[in-house]
């Protein structure tokens, strides 16, 4: 069988852009832990660090869907460049309200404005490699597995960059290198105008709202879930590691979690699937909440490790299926805006799910918070078996193939 991986990379154009979304992307796995150790650095409470970084990533989520549409509409280059020129002001407002003892609540505006104005290179890259394919080539699935494994290889190595970088050098180190991927990668993927997909403008792009299409609102709730595991979890692995004193190991942790999604993701890639998309969602989902159940149980650091490995097994082959619905759903003029919303609302779960569980944490402790990661994957379980049907009759192509 041949590798469709080696095949993806002969495509024209890419060789260029996979390097580049991979650099803008890092920052997408560091700048909310990186806020959180940021903020408990100098010596203010995890349910403030918590609050500050759901802002970031509320924010973000808020503006994403709009973004993306700027984005179908006028070109990922026009968009990019103003867009990441302004976040870097941003992330250095951010560092300067805190590291200067500004009072609390200036960290909320300026997290904000670091939201808004950060990228959604996942939707981007995505949208891109499904123009790139639309005429042949290797399976769209494989382009998918693709960026999921760079997503994890991201949240492998940002974490624990992050954390060295917090701890170590000093505890703003971590935002500032953030901003600096997220700068320097999109800058260059916005000048490679060739492989990104035309733009649509207004009276070519016209209809109703992606969110009304049939289908998608299901997925939609089952990534908000998602990602509210992912936020609770992402806390209560930081605030697990440092109650067993290791705090620096935070990011090893959520690196083990990545790792597993990361691995599963390149076998996923390369498989010829049978099962219709929707049942992989709905069996990934299965898996991925009953890997959660035993994290809140764990009281040793290289257990968690391990056992938290074991959990991000079921994430890829959640996540890329759950991509492929909505590519399926969505029509080609308004996909941007599509894989915007998903991201959007995995990024409001994501910011749900760290504040709450930093509110668990201060409570009862990291186990709470790996407590309400599991019970947010239930509710993902429930949507998707509940909802399954709308988007089972609304998918245009099965692209699986």
């Amino acid at each position: 069988m041949a590798n469709p991986y080696r095949a993806l990379f002969a495509v024209p154009g890419a060789r260029a852009f996979i390097p580049a979304s991979f650099v803008g992307r890092m920052s997408m796995s560091m700048l909310g832990i990186g806020i959180v150790l940021m903020v408990t650095g100098t010596g203010r409470s995890y349910g403030l660090a918590g609050a500050v970084s759901a802002t970031c990533a509320l924010s973000w989520a808020a503006f994403s869907p709009f973004t993306s549409r700027l984005v179908d509409r006028h070109g990922q280059g026009r968009v990019l460049v103003p867009m990441v020129t302004a976040n870097a002001f941003m992330i250095v407002a951010l560092i300067m309200c805190a590291e200067l003892g500004a009072p609390d609540w200036t960290l909320f505006p300026a997290a904000a404005l670091a939201g808004i104005t950060s990228p959604n290179l996942s939707a981007m890259i995505r949208a891109r490699w499904s123009h790139l394919l639309a005429g042949g080539g290797p399976p769209l699935h494989s382009a998918y597995s693709l960026e999921s494994v760079l997503d994890e290889v991201v949240f492998v190595c940002g974490p624990m960059l992050v954390s060295v970088l917090a701890t170590v050098i000093y505890p703003a180190a971590g935002v500032l290198a953030a901003g600096l991927f997220t700068l320097v990668g999109c800058l260059a993927l916005a000048g490679q105008r060739a492989s990104e997909p035309p733009a649509r403008p207004r009276e070519q792009g016209g209809g109703r709202s992606v969110l009304r299409l049939r289908g998608m609102p299901v997925v939609i709730t089952v990534f908000l879930m998602l990602g509210m595991v992912f936020g609770s979890a992402d806390v209560g692995a930081i605030a697990f590691a440092d109650e067993q004193g290791r705090k620096a190991l935070s990011g090893a942790v959520l690196a083990c979690f990545a790792l597993g999604s990361g691995t599963a993701g390149l076998w996923y890639g390369t498989r010829h699937w049978k099962r219709s998309l929707s049942a992989r969602f709905r069996i990934g989902l299965g898996l991925l909440t009953a890997g959660l159940l035993p994290l809140g149980l764990i009281g040793s650091l290289p257990l968690l490790m391990v056992m938290i490995f074991f959990a991000g097994l079921a994430i890829s082959p959640t996540i890329i299926p759950a991509y492929g619905l909505v590519e399926a759903m969505t029509p080609e003029r308004q996909l941007t805006e599509g894989l915007g919303w998903s991201g959007a609302a995995i990024g409001v779960g994501v910011a749900l799910g760290s504040s709450i569980g930093g509110q668990l944490i201060d409570l009862s402790g990291a186990s709470a918070s790996f407590t309400f990661a599991f019970a947010a994957g239930l509710a993902a379980v429930l949507a998707g078996l509940l909802g399954g049907s709308r988007f089972d009759n609304k998918i245009k192509h099965e692209f699986s193939s």
